[in-house]
This record gives C-alpha cells, sequence and structure tokens, in this order.
C-alpha cells in the first residue's frame, strides 16, 4: 500500500513536471530574447531617442511660427473698404507679397472676418479676385476666414517709441583698451 502511495505521487510530480517543462521552456527563451534586446538597446543608447526628444522639443517653437505667419498673413479690417469689403491699394499690395514673396509653404491668406457674413464673403471675393489676377508659378494661394485679428498700434504711437529711444541711445564708442589688453588707437 505504502508503494501505490509513493508510486501515485511520483506520477503525479512526473506528470505536472512535463506539464510546467513546456511553459518553462517558452519563457526561457522569451527572457533571453527580451534580454538581448534590451543589451542592443542600451548598447546603442541615446541615438534612438534624441530624434524623439528633439521634436518634442522643437514642437512648441513650430506652433509659435505657424501662429505668426497667419497673424502676419492676415488681412485686417484696414485693408478693406468698410461696408461692400472691397480691397484697398494696400491690401492688393498685401496680397499680392503673400502670393508671390512669402515662401511658398506660408502662402495662405487670412481674411478677417466682417460685421456680417454678406461683407466677409465680399472681402473672400475680393482677396480671390486679386489672386486672380496675379501670375504665380508653384503653390497655389489658400484663402481661409479667420476671427484672430492681429495686434496693431498706432503709426504716430511707434514712431514717438522709436524717436525716444533714439535720443537715449548712447554715441557709438571704440573701446580705450582691445582684447589684448594693449591700447587702442583711440588714445
Amino acid at each position: 500500500m505504502k508503494h501505490l502511495v509513493r508510486r501515485g505521487r511520483i506520477a503525479i510530480a512526473a506528470l505536472m513536471l512535463s506539464v510546467s517543462v513546456g511553459t518553462v521552456s517558452a519563457d526561457w527563451h522569451q527572457f533571453w530574447h527580451q534580454a538581448s534586446i534590451d543589451y542592443h538597446r542600451n548598447n546603442a543608447w541615446p541615438e534612438p531617442f534624441q530624434e524623439m526628444d528633439a521634436r518634442q522639443v522643437t514642437a512648441p517653437f513650430e506652433v509659435m511660427k505657424n501662429n505668426g505667419w497667419r497673424l502676419h498673413n492676415t488681412i485686417g479690417h484696414e485693408l478693406f473698404r468698410s461696408g461692400d469689403g472691397a480691397l484697398l491699394a494696400s491690401g492688393h499690395n498685401r496680397v499680392h507679397w503673400i502670393a508671390t514673396q512669402s515662401p511658398e509653404s506660408r502662402r495662405n491668406i487670412y481674411v478677417l472676418r466682417g460685421k456680417s457674413d454678406e461683407e466677409t464673403d465680399a472681402r473672400v471675393a475680393a482677396v480671390r479676385q486679386t489672386l486672380d489676377g496675379i501670375q504665380t508659378a508653384g503653390v497655389a494661394t489658400n484663402v481661409f476666414v479667420t476671427d484672430r485679428e492681429p495686434s496693431t498700434a498706432p503709426g504716430a504711437w511707434a514712431t514717438k517709441i522709436n524717436r525716444n529711444w533714439m535720443e537715449v541711445l548712447p554715441a557709438p564708442k571704440l573701446p580705450s583698451v582691445s582684447a589684448s589688453g594693449s591700447a587702442t588707437a583711440t588714445q
């Protein structure tokens, strides 16, 4: 009877061992495969991650550049005739510059929304009519409607600030000692 119980236990242990050997074997190969991947990743560090980090660092600047070009290429209220939405001469010049001089990837014109839908449609039509008269090679200029108004300042105010700055700016003067420590020609 003792032998029977002992043989039963051995049979159960052998059965359990044979079932678990397949699982352990699969885990063992997977372990060494992962160890090899980790080894090569550690030896290649930081190369695989630098490009991703660089993109994350420059992403906010790309957003700022896009927003800056968007505001720069916005045709505001002051470039349209009030009421009918026709472009003024300065508006024609601005549209012409955007369509011909701005970088090809930045040739989008943003028209500031008018007081009514009819005025907005008239503004877009006036910009498109001006674009039709411009011969451009390459990328077509797109026209979009926007609500973001670029910040502006009166010309008299900007001139006053510039003149005040020029008054307090010290006169240019050469240094009396050069970088090597010797006296210069100003003495």
